[in-house]
């Protein structure tokens, strides 16, 4: 075989190798920033074990509290409404266009970052994110930080790449990853174990407990939709979400208290006809 042949032969053996699945996990964790503008999901935390049924196959496969779901529209950077499973309106932004005077922006560096749309990050061959910039990165909150947490789970990849002396620098320790169906969108799905790299965003309420968790993350959006802990002295910690549009066009009526700017066509309008004399 000569040289030409032996190379070539080498570069079909790469374009034919799979994927390194724990970088496409990890990279996907990283991407959510750059893979959405707005989003509308069903939410539910700490979900209930399903003991009825205790062999299912999918934990994920419906929702294990209906009655404490919250129904969200969420439009990047900020503007966020939430309701009750009754339609009962639990939260809604208010001054989304407000603008801030020079006292803020002069105030710390941190004031003058750009939205991650606003900046490029690393790529990995397969359009996933390897690398991310410095940015305002932040989601909107709703009773703990495991929902912004849920919606830009970077905090299970860390930062990248890892040192090659120090490997359980690494947030968490992947198991075997697979693909699967959740609500009806292809995700990613792994049992993941943290190390002591490991930092939540927020602390009492991270998106992986201690020991062993079940995590899955949506592929289309880098969402995180399911976690959940697999240990006895955690049983029911984390969280289910089910994504029901992505890229919606939303006005912004829909984050505001009460509408100003729309007419209500339900309601009689009256004119008021001047009567010549």
């Amino acid at each position: 075989m000569s040289t030409w042949d032996a190379r070539r032969q080498g570069e079909a053996g790469q374009q034919t190798r799979p994927p390194d699945m724990a970088a496409k996990f990890r990279n996907l964790c990283r991407s959510s920033p750059w893979k959405w503008q707005s989003l509308r999901f069903e939410y539910v935390d700490r979900p209930v074990p399903d003991t009825s049924n205790p062999g299912t196959a999918d934990p994920g496969a419906e929702n294990p509290d209906p009655d404490n779901t919250v129904r969200a529209w969420l439009r990047r950077p900020g503007a966020l409404r939430l309701e009750s499973s009754s339609g009962v309106v639990l939260h809604s932004t208010t001054g989304i266009n407000d603008s801030k005077d020079g006292f803020y922006v002069s105030s710390t560096r941190k004031s003058w970052l750009l939205p991650p749309q606003l900046v490029t990050p690393v790529y990995d061959d397969g359009g996933l994110v390897r690398r991310r910039p410095e940015a305002a990165y932040g989601e909107p909150c709703f009773g703990n930080g495991r929902f912004a947490a849920a919606l830009d789970p970077v905090e299970l990849a860390g930062n990248a790449p890892v040192p090659i002396e120090f490997p359980n620098t690494n947030a968490v320790e992947l198991g075997p990853i697979t693909e699967v169906d959740h609500q009806g969108r292809p995700a990613l799905e792994a049992v993941v174990t943290p190390n002591a790299a490991y930092r939540p965003s927020d602390p009492l309420a991270p998106l992986c407990g201690p020991g062993r968790n079940l995590i899955r993350i949506d592929v289309g959006t880098g969402v995180c939709v399911l976690s959940r802990s697999l240990e006895n002295e955690s049983a029911g910690l984390g969280h289910w979400l089910r994504i029901l549009g992505v890229d919606e066009y939303m006005l912004d009526d829909l984050f505001l208290a009460e509408s100003m700017n729309l007419t209500d066509v339900r309601r009689h309008i009256s004119w008021d006809i001047s009567r010549g004399v």
